[in-house]
């Protein structure tokens, strides 16, 4: 298992159409190619930042290229920019556990 803290910057005044996507495609998309949601967050003050975090089931760029490559989500992205793109920019971190997390959550599995 790997955990993948992603943040997204939209063109501006795209971020609902960036959630709209998430919302009505990505989610169900997701899981078929091992990547699992575990949290959808935007930033105070930056409406066009979105940051998740998902765990992924086998390696992270696998999942990915076998999500890019997905005929559905082609045709999703390809529809959902018929005029412009909606993300600028991706940054991606694969996040390791380190020995410093509060005790109250550190035996709750992450789902």
């Amino acid at each position: 298992m790997t955990l993948e803290l992603r943040t997204y910057t939209t063109a501006p005044g795209q971020i609902e159409k960036l959630l709209e996507r998430f919302r009505n495609h990505t989610l169900d998309i997701f899981p078929t190619h091992g990547i699992h949601s575990i949290a959808y967050w935007q930033v105070q003050g930056q409406p066009d930042i979105l940051i998740y975090l998902v765990r992924h089931d086998n390696d992270p760029s696998t999942n990915w290229a076998s999500f890019q490559a997905d005929p559905h989500w082609i045709e999703v992205k390809k529809q959902s920019e018929a005029d412009g793109p909606v993300v600028l920019h991706v940054t991606s971190y694969l996040l390791s556990p380190t020995d410093i997390w509060p005790e109250q959550i550190s035996d709750r599995p992450i789902k």
